[in-house]
């Protein structure tokens, strides 16, 4: 229950998944827990709409069922190099397509279920006190978690800066009709694993690191989009569908809808999780793979540990104890991805790299673990990609 004085345990800016993670963790706990967002629910969201089992996997660990109700999976990747190379194989777990209008009103659902308190209301400003945060318009709370975005107004409360241009992607997201037939089987690794419905990425060398999408949801629609970063140049909405449509080749003439572009803020600049009693998550923390630009995972994530150290320890010693916890889990994988998103500058690495993951079961998945999940780089697949570099010279 909210005290006497009407101030909430726990406080939450921003009702997508790192928001609704962290409201999931912290009612689960009985500690009275205000959800907040400027929008209702159901909305739309610009994103992949990519689901990979890793998210859903911490989702199931604080007790929420039903998110993928409705949706079908997929078993299958394809991706393409910038110069031409081709791995595609079954995923190791299954993913999903579900547009973000459903999968985060289903998360702030199973919150408020859990005894969280979800009201519309946009933050404009934030107060921290000594024994409290401000949120405007009489509501406070103990802790507050920023997990308002890429323009999150508790990041700027903080006076952390942006990403800058080389750390930050743009990305444009439409849907498009889907009536390609599966694909049927054909030999090698290349196989009665990869028939039927299938993830695509096709990635380009020019303004690399930068590749296009397309994700089949299984309602006669598919998820395509495209994205760079933006230290590459101008950057319209013209500019990136015709890259879009240059990399799928088969979108041009498609009748497109939900055309909608928006920010990723990648991981390689992260300012500090935890500042006494804020603490920021998912894209609030520029926690966005620089591989895949893939965010769900690290959302709801980021946005478990952080609602469970706003209610223990809580207070002021709530920051402390989520960097630690956000560290131990997240640290040394953000290191590998950091280190690849170096490498895949390059655009013969990413081609070496999809030609030793063409041959090697070992080098698919871990690729698909660093890029959907929290997988490492092995001495075994360098060594991997190498040789496929080697040989190819």
């Amino acid at each position: 229950m909210v005290d006497a004085g009407g101030v909430y345990d726990v406080a939450i800016v921003g009702a997508g998944p790192a928001g609704s993670a962290a409201a999931l963790a912290a009612a689960r706990t009985g500690a009275a827990v205000l959800l907040l967002d400027r929008d209702t629910f159901p909305r739309d969201k610009a994103c992949g709409d990519g689901i990979a089992q890793q998210g859903l996997d911490v989702l199931a660990g604080l007790g929420v069922t039903g998110l993928t109700d409705g949706f079908a999976p997929i078993r299958s990747l394809r991706l393409t190099g910038p110069g031409g190379a081709h791995a595609a194989g079954r995923l190791p777990e299954p993913a999903y397509v579900i547009p973000r209008a459903v999968f985060d009103a289903r998360l702030v659902a199973a919150a408020v279920r859990a005894g969280a308190t979800f009201r519309q209301h946009t933050v404009r400003g934030i107060a921290v006190r000594a024994d409290g945060v401000d949120l405007g318009d009489g509501l406070a709370a103990r802790v507050v978690i920023g997990a308002d975005g890429a323009n999150s107004t508790v990041r700027r409360t903080l006076g952390l800066p942006r990403n800058p241009p080389d750390r930050l992607a743009v990305a444009i997201r439409a849907y498009a009709p889907d009536a390609l037939p599966p694909r049927p089987a054909s030999s090698g690794q290349d196989s009665p694993d990869v028939a039927g419905p299938e993830q695509r990425i096709v990635m380009t060398g020019r303004r690399s690191p930068a590749y296009a999408w397309s994700f089949p949801i299984g309602d006669g629609r598919r998820n395509v989009g495209y994205g760079e970063l933006v230290s590459g140049g101008p950057l319209s909405r013209a500019h990136l569908l015709e890259r879009m449509h240059d990399l799928l080749g088969d979108t041009a003439a498609a009748e497109l809808s939900g055309a909608r572009a928006h920010h990723l803020p990648l991981s390689t600049w992260r300012p500090r999780p935890g500042h006494g009693r804020l603490l920021l998550a998912g894209d609030a923390l520029s926690l966005i793979n620089p591989f895949t630009g893939e965010g769900i995972f690290y959302a709801v994530l980021s946005g478990a540990l952080a609602g469970r150290a706003a209610v223990s320890p809580g207070g002021p010693a709530a920051g402390h104890a989520y960097t630690v916890a956000l560290r131990r889990r997240l640290a040394r994988h953000l290191r590998h991805t950091g280190v690849i998103a170096r490498l895949t500058a390059q655009p013969w690495v990413v081609d070496a790299g999809l030609r030793a993951a063409a041959r090697h079961r070992h080098v698919f998945d871990g690729f698909v673990g660093l890029g959907l999940g929290d997988g490492l780089l092995t001495t075994h697949m360098l060594t991997s990609v190498a040789a496929a570099a080697l040989r190819r010279t």
